[in-house]
């Protein structure tokens, strides 16, 4: 079953250590600012055409049918930043392949993934949550994260 991997807390640096720019964006500290370019806001844009979890290799081949000269790293690159920052869902599936999405919501949430076309959607989980927070305080765990994926086929796909 593939495993979701959205740690939006990835900095291990105090504030202060980041620099007044970063601390002040809450962004985790790489030596460098982000800077908008044309090539990082075509991914951006190419990604938020799509509802479904996309692969850096699909969002690149997009990229390129459409006549935007975007290198393949600079696509890996600029969904890195995205997801440090919060603004995309990552998930990693069964066959190793990491794909992206953006985030519709910046709350906590869990996803119903189409397993025939990828369509996505976002959904809340109040059940889960309590769920978690029984089990690991009954095995005497704190400060708990979790994902939670479910995944099917949706309407379209079935018939």
């Amino acid at each position: 079953m593939p495993t979701a991997n959205r740690d939006r807390d990835r900095a291990t640096a105090e504030p202060d250590d980041l620099g007044p720019d970063l601390a002040a964006r809450g962004l985790p500290g790489r030596g460098t600012t982000t800077r908008s370019t044309r090539q990082g806001d075509a991914v951006s844009a190419a990604l938020a055409t799509t509802n479904a979890f996309t692969s850096a290799q699909d969002l690149h081949a997009r990229l390129r049918a459409d006549g935007q000269a975007v290198g393949l790293t600079t696509v890996y690159r600029h969904l890195q930043v995205l997801a440090d920052r919060g603004e995309v869902d990552v998930l990693r599936l069964d066959d190793g392949e990491t794909v992206y999405r953006r985030c519709a919501t910046g709350a906590h949430h869990h996803h119903l993934v189409c397993r025939e076309c990828g369509h996505t959607v976002e959904v809340a989980g109040p059940e889960i949550e309590r769920w978690t927070e029984q089990v690991a305080a009954a095995e005497g765990f704190t400060d708990v994260a979790h994902t939670v994926e479910i995944y099917g086929r949706c309407t379209d796909c079935r018939l």
